[in-house]
């Protein structure tokens, strides 16, 4: 299942698939209507814009350890969010990043585009998907702690939260 028909609770109809390295255009679209605070909340710095060589890294990435999943407006073509997963080392868990446009916060984008890409790590025999989540960042946090991600304390970096998922806990029909 890579890709996806979807409907936001506004009724836009979206699809999400995987990232190819042509998405590279819709992204200056896409991160201009991205805020400073948002963008700091999912990289963990302050940054005014991302930059076109963070922007190639983003889109060229090994599909044997890696995998991102866009969001597109099926009516403009534009690039509403993205969800990425790496794996670990051992090949056994994945760390995700999310990023959707500010404005389409809670309209359950970013919700869908997890269950997407919860569904890729179960079917792909991922054990575990992580995530470092800064603490005042209350609504992914939340959305997390709706899609049944345990959340601690990182004991490495203050103010920061780890949130876990262990798949097994994941009922088959809780993912489409």
């Amino acid at each position: 299942m890579l890709e996806r028909h979807v409907t936001l609770r506004t009724g836009e109809k979206v699809l999400i698939r995987p990232l190819e390295v042509a998405d590279a255009a819709l992204y200056p679209d896409f991160l201009s209507d991205v805020t400073p605070e948002d963008l700091r909340l999912r990289f963990f710095a302050a940054m005014r814009e991302v930059s076109p060589e963070l922007i190639d890294k983003l889109i060229h990435y090994d599909p044997a350890v890696a995998m991102a999943f866009i969001a597109i407006d099926e009516q403009t073509g534009k690039m509403l969010g993205v969800v990425r997963l790496h794996d670990d080392n051992s090949g056994e868990n994945g760390e995700f990043a999310i990023l959707t446009r500010t404005k389409l916060k809670g309209h359950g984008l970013g919700w869908l585009m997890m269950k997407h890409m919860i569904a890729y790590a179960k079917d792909k025999g991922l054990t575990t998907v992580r995530g470092q989540v800064l603490g005042e960042n209350t609504t992914m946090l939340q959305m997390c702690a709706e899609l049944g991600f345990h959340s601690t304390d990182d004991p490495d970096e203050r103010g920061v939260k780890l949130v876990e998922l262990p798949l097994s806990e994941v009922p088959a029909e809780a993912i489409i």
